[in-house]
């Protein structure tokens, strides 16, 4: 399904932000945004809770966007949260409400996940070029790098530092001093000398900083001519200027500087501080800015489900290829995993769930790479833990928690509810696992699935399963299984049809 209209929502650590697009074949043309300063970083205590005005000033923005998006389809709608719900250990108490006030969906992304996004956004916005770009992105949590050419990152990271966090730690009473900044200065180095030298090895010919650290800091440069004569966007001797008049104002506020926006101000000390141990560290004269960003990123992956270019199958025939995944068996059970979806649902199954119960039959068995006993734990493991491009973190836990329960006791997968949908996916990536116990192509007899009161029904030929009797006994014990947690699963003898 395609959309006239996306929308992209970022639940940043300093500011939360809507973008709505108009979708032109392959170009999104922005029509409306909306900016709320939430500061949910700075909202994190000491034992990285989120307290409870930043969680009513995070809800009452949601709100607002929320009655923006009313009306779009949930598919043309996706919402990303970043570094500061990433660390704050009740995110998952707060993710319903924001939900709830929203509307849709939210999804905690990785930090490199992040990165892939700024860079398909950024790069969207640049004049086209052959050649290797390096954004660097400085949210208000964490900062991501990311080296690419054209469309394609080729190098990520994210740092675990950000403008609303270094202020805080550096600037707590917004006092601004030489040490100061030269303290927050070489925090940062020492967390970008850790990637520096692959950086530096790849190269690249043009350095871009994007979102608003890098926007307001290329603002005052220009606006105040700090930057050398002839000069625009950010560089090195601008850069260490602005620091001095910092330095000698005493802080942000007392700065009186045209372009110095007040939304800004409270976070930009520590913001200038990183960006000048990005310039040191990474060796930077001069760095260009784009508008394109996280949510314009967001918008074009969104673009790219629609046209059947999602990043997630990409990462998934990845994955196969790296954990070196049988794939004539993982291709069995993926089309018998479905087929048994069709039958049990009596109708299409939404997109996603097909879509999911695909990708956790190609990737069932990738824990064999780690160890074949226990392999569907090491499995789950892995994607529960690994950089997954496309997939959120809500994707990822929902993906291991297939691949955990595809064998083995089911106990383990009782958290979910009752009426959960991921229970039909497991019986039929479970079932599927056990027709194929042989690895190899003969042919399965007619088989028919449908839903029981309290679980599945499986009817397959008494003449089959005489001949099959590993496989009989398999599906016999799976019985077993099922009743332990309280759910059905009867397997039935069906009769030959005459003339067969």
């Amino acid at each position: 399904m395609s959309y006239e209209m996306v929308a992209a929502v970022d639940l940043g650590s300093n500011s939360f932000r809507l973008q709505v697009g108009r979708v032109v074949e392959d170009q999104i043309y922005p029509l409306d945004s909306l900016k709320e300063p939430v500061r949910l970083a700075s909202g994190l205590t000491a034992d990285k809770r989120l307290d409870l005005a930043s969680q009513t000033r995070a809800l009452d923005a949601l709100r607002r966007f929320g009655e923006r998006l009313r009306g779009l389809d949930g598919g043309a709608v996706r919402a990303v949260a970043t570094n500061a719900l990433r660390v704050a250990k009740n995110a998952g108490e707060f993710l319903p409400q924001a939900e709830a006030a929203l509307g849709f969906p939210v999804e905690i992304i990785a930090g490199r996940e992040e990165a892939r996004l700024i860079y398909l956004g950024a790069s969207h916005s640049l004049p086209g070029a052959g050649h290797k770009r390096l954004v660097v992105d400085i949210g208000g949590g964490s900062t991501e790098f990311i080296i690419g050419k054209r469309h394609e990152p080729q190098l990520m990271e994210s740092l675990y530092m950000g403008c609303v966090s270094y202020t805080l730690r550096y600037f707590p009473d917004g006092r601004m001093d030489k040490k100061r900044l030269r303290d927050a200065q070489v925090a940062a180095a020492k967390e970008i000398e850790l990637i520096a030298h692959d950086y530096l090895r790849l190269g690249w010919k043009e350095a871009v900083g994007s979102s608003g650290t890098a926007r307001a800091i290329a603002d005052v440069l220009e606006l105040n001519g700090l930057n050398p004569a002839g000069e625009a966007g950010i560089t090195r001797e601008g850069l260490d200027r602005f620091g001095q008049l910092l330095v000698k104002a005493g802080s942000a506020e007392a700065l009186d500087l045209p372009g110095v926006r007040s939304d800004r101000l409270p976070v930009l000390p520590g913001g200038v501080a990183i960006m000048s141990a990005v310039f040191e560290e990474l060796e930077i004269e001069r760095m260009t800015y784009s508008d394109g960003a996280l949510r314009l990123g967001v918008l074009y992956d969104l673009l790219g489900r629609f046209h059947h270019h999602d990043m997630r199958d990409a990462t998934v025939s990845q994955f196969m290829r790296r954990y070196q995944v049988e794939i004539d068996q993982a291709e069995r059970v993926r089309e018998t995993a479905l087929d048994a979806l069709s039958q049990l649902r009596g109708k299409p199954s939404a997109d996603g769930e097909i879509a999911f119960l695909g990708w956790a039959a190609s990737l069932h068995e990738i824990g064999i790479s780690v160890a074949h006993n226990a392999y569907h734990k090491h499995g789950a493991y892995i994607l529960g833990n690994a950089d997954m491009p496309g997939f959120s973190k809500k994707d990822q836990a929902r993906l291991a928690a297939l691949v955990l329960g595809h064998r083995g006791k089911l106990e383990k997968l009782v958290p979910l509810s009752e009426q959960h949908a991921s229970w039909d996916l497991v019986f039929c990536l479970r079932l599927a696992v056990l027709l194929h116990r042989t690895r190899d192509d003969r042919e399965l007899p007619e088989w028919r699935v449908r839903p029981a009161p309290r679980g599945y029904e499986v009817q397959l030929p008494g003449d089959w399963l005489d001949n099959n009797p590993w496989t009989a006994a398999a599906l016999t014990e799976e019985t077993a299984v099922w009743r332990q947690i309280g759910r059905e699963f009867t397997l039935e003898r069906s009769k030959a049809r005459k003339g067969e």
